[in-house]
C-alpha cells in the first residue's frame, strides 16, 4: 500500500515521468516529455529548452512550419502542453525565467511580467487542440495535424526529431481525450446562476461531511460486530478443543483486532481529509475570484479584437484596388493552408493548390472511343455504349431528378402547407451571450430561442429524407457500383439544406420522439427519438416499402471557438437494399459556421466521406474541399471516386454539395505527372457526366421563413393521432414559430426545468439502488433498444418495434410526460 501511495502521490508529474520511461519503438530512445530544464525537449537549432511550467507535463522545442509560397517552411519553436499545441517565433519569450504562465480558458498563454498588453497578444502565433486533431506524416520528416479547417503542415530535422514530436503528439492526444471524456457531463443543466460562491464551495464540504458520517456509523457496526466475534472467539478458547484449533482461534481473533484497528485508522483518515479540504475552502474561493478576474479581461481583450477586426474589414471593403473587388465577389478571407491570420504579415500569400484533387478527369469523345474501345487499356476499363442505354436509371444531364420523381408519382398527394409566420426582426446582443460559451460545448448551454429556428434536432434529422427519390432509384441498379453512385449523391444532398441554414434546431427532450409517415405518398415512413441527453444522441429508423431501410444514431458535439462554431456529428449510417442485401456504411463530416462575432454568418462542410458497401467491399472516397479564399475552383466543391473491392476505379463523382452531384463512367485511367508536392496524380478519362441529383428550388419568401425547404415547412405542420412525445407538441417550439419569442423562452426554461427535476429524482433512485445493492438500469429509450451492430461492431440504437401499432390502437400509456 506504502508502493501504490507513493505511485499515486505524485498526481500528473507522476503519470509523466511514469510516460517518460515508456521507449520509442522507431528509435529506442526514451522520448523527451521531461519537463525539467535542459532536458531534450524536442531539441533543435536553439539551445536546450527552458523550464516548463510546474505542474504541466510539457514538450517543447524547433519545428518548420509551412507559410506560403514565397518563404515556404520558417522556423518557429513550438510547446506541447495539456492537449494544446502552440507556437512562437521565438524561444525566448517562453523562457522559466523571463515569463510568467498563467491560465486562460484553459490555453496556456505566456505573459511577461514587464510586457503590455499588446506584447501578450503577439507573443502566441496559433494554438491547435489535439483532442480532436488528426495526425499524419507525409515522409520520413514531415508531420501534418488538421483539426477542422485548420491544418499544419511541420518539418523536424531528423527522422528520429519527427518520431519523437510524433509520439509525444499521439500521448498527448490520447490524455487529452480521456480528460474530455471525463468531464462532466451537467455543464448545460445547472441550477440558473443564483446561488453564491460560499455555497458552490461549500457544497462539496457538506457532502464530505455527511459521507464521513455514514462512515462512522458503518465504524460503530464494525466495532459492534468486531466485539461479538471476539467474545465468541474467546468461548471458544474455554472449550476442550484440540491443540490445533486453539491456535487457528488465536490466530483469528488477531486478524479481527487488525480489523477493528484498520477500521478506525480508516475513519481518521477520512476525518483528516474533511479537516485539510476545509482548511483549503478559502484558498479555492480566492482562485476562483482571480480566475474570472483573469476571464473578465480576457473578454474585454477578445472584445477589443473583434472591433479592430470589424474596423479594419470595413477599411478593406472601402479601400479601391483589386483587393476590393475579390474581397466583395469571394467574401470572407481564409487560409488555404489553416487557420487565418496566423503568421499575420507573414501570410500575405496563401497556397492555392493545396487542396487540388488527387486526381485530373478528362473528358473522352464518345464516338471515337465508340470505335476503338477494344484498344482501351490501363488500370480501368469501360464500355461507353453501356452508358448511353435508355434503360438505364441514370438520368440525362439535362433532366433533373425533381421533375422525373413528380411525373412518375401519380398518387394523389395530401395537401401540406407551403408558408409558415414570417421570421420576426427581434434585436439581440449576440457578444454578450456568446463570449460566455468560448470553449464550452454549445449542446450544454442554455440559449435563447433567438438563436434556434421552429424546428427540433430530430426535424432536422429527418431533413435527409428530402432526396429519397435517389434510394428509390438505386433499388433499380443491378451494378452494385452504379448503385454506389446514388447513395453517394444522397449522402452529400442532405447538406443542400444547410448553405443557408445558420440557426440552431432545438435541442430534444430526453424521450422526445418525431414520425413522419409518408408511406401512401412517398412510400416511406420515418421515426426519430432522443435516446440520450448527455452525451446528446438520437437514434432514427426509415423504412421504404419500395425497398430500402435507413438507420442511424447520431451524437453532436459542437465547440465554439470564437471566430467559428464547429459541429461534429458522431456515429455512423446504414442503409439497406431489401433485393440485393447490399449494406451501405458512412459517416458525416464536420459543418462550420463562420463569422460568429463579426460579419455576416455562414456555414461550410470540410472534411471526407467514406462510404463502404459490405457486402461486396465496394468504396466512394467524397473529399469536401474547405472553402478558401485564394482557390480558383468553385465554392463548396465535392469531389470523389467509386471503386470497387480490386480498387479499380469506375466513376469520377463531382458537383456542389449545395447545389448538384454529377457522375462520369470511367474509360480509361493512367498516372500523370508528379505535382510540385511530389505526389503523383492520376488521370481519368471519362465519358461526358450524368446529373444525379438537383437541389429543389427553395419556396417563395424562403428568406423570411428561416430558408426551409418545401418539406421543413411540413415538419412541424400538426397532425393528428401522433405520440404525446412528438416534436409537433413542443409549446415552446410552437410558441417561436408563431412568432411569440417570449412567451416561448418562458416555456422552454419551464421545460428545461421540468427535465432536471427528473433527471434528479433518476439519481435519487440510483443512489436508492446501490444502497439497497440492486441493479439500476437507468433510462430506457421507449422505442429503440442497445445492440452491437455485426458490422461494424459498435454499440448503437436500434428500432426495435411496436410504433407504429401503438398508433393504429392509439395506445400512448408507455409514453412519458415530457412536455
Amino acid at each position: 500500500m506504502g508502493k501504490a501511495a507513493a505511485l499515486c502521490g505524485g498526481g500528473t508529474r507522476g503519470l509523466v515521468s511514469l510516460l517518460s520511461a515508456v521507449p520509442c519503438l522507431a528509435c529506442h530512445e526514451l522520448p523527451a516529455m521531461s519537463a525539467e530544464p535542459g532536458g531534450r525537449g524536442g531539441g533543435g537549432p536553439a539551445g536546450g529548452p527552458p523550464a516548463a511550467p510546474p505542474g504541466s507535463d510539457t514538450y517543447k522545442g524547433w519545428l518548420f512550419k509551412w507559410t506560403n509560397y514565397l518563404k515556404g517552411y520558417q522556423r518557429r519553436w513550438f510547446v506541447l502542453s495539456n492537449g494544446l499545441l502552440s507556437y512562437y517565433r521565438s524561444s525566448a519569450t517562453v523562457r522559466s525565467g523571463g515569463s510568467s504562465w498563467k491560465r486562460l480558458k484553459n490555453t496556456p498563454v505566456p505573459v511577461r511580467k514587464m510586457g503590455t498588453q499588446a506584447e501578450m497578444a503577439h507573443t502566441c502565433r496559433g494554438t491547435i487542440n489535439l483532442s480532436t486533431a488528426h495526425i499524419d506524416t507525409e515522409d520520413s520528416c514531415n508531420i501534418v495535424l488538421s483539426n477542422g479547417g485548420r491544418t499544419y503542415h511541420l518539418k523536424a530535422n531528423s527522422e528520429v526529431e519527427r518520431q519523437r514530436w510524433v509520439t509525444a503528439l499521439e500521448l498527448a492526444k490520447a490524455k487529452a481525450i480521456r480528460m474530455r471524456n471525463n468531464q462532466s457531463d451537467d455543464s448545460g443543466d445547472e441550477e440558473p446562476a443564483s446561488q453564491s460562491d460560499k455555497s458552490e464551495l461549500h457544497g462539496p464540504l457538506k457532502t464530505l461531511s455527511s459521507k464521513l458520517e455514514d462512515l462512522s456509523t458503518c465504524n460503530e457496526l464494525i466495532a459492534k460486530h468486531g466485539a461479538a466475534l471476539q467474545r465468541s472467539l474467546s468461548e471458544l478458547e474455554n472449550l476442550r478443543l484440540p491443540a490445533d484449533s486453539g491456535e487457528k482461534i488465536k490466530a483469528v481473533n488477531e486478524r479481527a483486532t487488525l480489523f477493528r484497528i484498520t477500521s478506525n485508522a480508516m475513519i481518521n483518515a477520512c476525518r483528516d481529509f474533511l479537516d485539510l479540504a476545509e482548511s483549503h475552502s478559502r484558498k479555492w474561493q480566492r482562485l476562483l475570484q482571480h480566475e474570472r478576474e483573469q476571464r473578465i479581461r480576457l473578454e474585454e481583450t477578445i472584445e477589443q479584437l473583434a472591433k479592430q477586426h470589424n474596423s479594419l474589414e470595413r477599411a478593406c471593403r472601402g479601400a479601391p484596388g483589386p483587393a476590393s473587388a475579390a474581397s466583395s465577389a469571394k467574401g470572407s478571407v481564409q487560409s488555404a493552408k489553416g487557420e487565418a491570420s496566423d503568421e499575420d504579415e507573414e501570410t500575405e500569400y496563401f497556397d492555392a493548390m493545396e487542396d487540388a484533387p488527387a486526381f485530373i478527369t478528362v473528358t473522352a469523345d464518345p464516338k471515337h472511343h465508340r470505335r476503338s474501345g477494344s484498344n482501351l487499356s490501363g488500370a480501368s476499363e469501360g464500355h461507353p455504349e453501356d452508358w448511353n442505354l435508355e434503360d438505364s436509371v441514370f438520368e440525362s444531364s439535362n433532366q433533373s431528378s425533381y421533375n422525373e420523381s413528380t411525373g412518375r408519382d401519380l398518387l394523389p398527394r395530401k395537401r401540406r402547407r407551403t408558408r409558415i409566420p414570417d421570421k420576426p426582426n427581434y434585436s439581440l446582443n449576440l457578444w454578450s451571450i456568446m463570449k460566455n460559451c468560448i470553449g464550452k460545448e454549445l449542446s450544454k448551454i442554455p440559449m435563447p430561442v433567438n438563436f434556434n429556428e421552429p424546428l427540433s434536432m430530430l426535424q432536422r434529422l429527418t431533413e435527409d429524407l428530402e432526396y429519397h427519390e435517389l434510394l428509390d432509384k438505386a433499388v433499380k441498379c443491378e451494378s452494385s457500383t452504379e448503385q454506389m453512385c446514388f447513395v453517394a449523391a444522397f449522402s452529400v444532398s442532405s447538406y443542400s439544406t444547410t448553405v443557408h441554414r445558420t440557426a440552431k434546431p432545438f435541442n430534444p427532450l430526453l424521450g422526445e420522439t418525431f414520425e413522419l409517415d409518408r408511406l401512401e405518398e412517398l412510400g416511406f415512413r420515418s421515426l426519430c427519438e432522443q435516446v440520450s441527453h448527455h452525451p446528446p444522441a438520437a437514434a432514427h429508423h426509415v423504412y421504404s416499402r419500395r425497398g430500402w431501410t435507413l438507420w442511424q444514431e447520431i451524437t453532436i458535439a459542437s465547440k465554439f471557438r470564437g471566430k467559428y462554431l464547429s459541429i461534429m456529428p458522431l456515429g455512423a449510417i446504414h442503409l439497406e437494399f431489401h433485393s440485393s442485401g447490399n449494406h451501405y456504411v458512412w459517416r458525416k463530416v464536420t459543418s462550420t459556421v463562420h463569422n460568429i462575432i463579426v460579419g455576416k454568418l455562414w456555414i461550410d462542410q470540410s472534411g471526407e466521406i467514406e462510404i463502404v458497401n459490405h457486402k461486396s467491399k465496394d468504396k466512394c472516397q467524397l473529399k469536401f474541399t474547405p472553402y478558401s479564399y485564394f482557390s480558383r475552383d468553385v465554392p463548396r466543391k465535392v469531389t470523389g471516386v467509386v471503386s470497387d473491392a480490386d480498387g479499380k476505379a469506375h466513376y469520377v463523382m463531382s458537383g456542389t454539395w449545395d447545389e448538384k452531384m454529377e457522375c462520369s463512367k470511367i474509360l480509361h485511367s493512367s498516372h500523370g505527372s508528379t505535382s510540385t508536392e511530389g505526389k503523383q496524380k492520376t488521370v481519368y478519362q471519362t465519358l461526358s457526366p450524368k446529373v444525379l441529383w438537383r437541389k429543389y428550388p427553395l419556396p417563395e419568401n424562403a428568406e423570411n421563413m428561416y430558408f426551409f425547404s418545401e418539406l421543413a415547412l411540413t415538419l412541424n405542420e400538426p397532425e393528428e393521432r401522433v405520440a404525446p412525445t412528438d416534436s409537433r407538441l413542443r409549446p415552446d417550439q410552437r410558441l417561436m414559430e408563431s412568432g411569440r419569442w417570449d412567451e416561448a423562452n418562458v416555456e422552454k426554461q419551464r421545460l428545461e426545468e421540468k427535465q432536471r427535476a427528473v433527471r434528479r429524482r433518476r439519481e435519487a433512485e440510483a443512489v436508492v439502488a446501490l444502497e439497497e445493492g440492486k441493479d439500476y438500469e437507468g433510462y430506457l429509450p421507449l422505442w429503440f433498444e442497445r445492440k452491437v451492430d455485426a458490422v461494424t461492431g459498435e454499440l448503437i440504437c436500434v428500432y426495435k418495434g411496436g410504433y407504429w401499432e401503438a398508433k393504429d390502437k392509439q395506445d400512448w400509456s408507455v409514453c412519458p410526460d415530457i412536455f
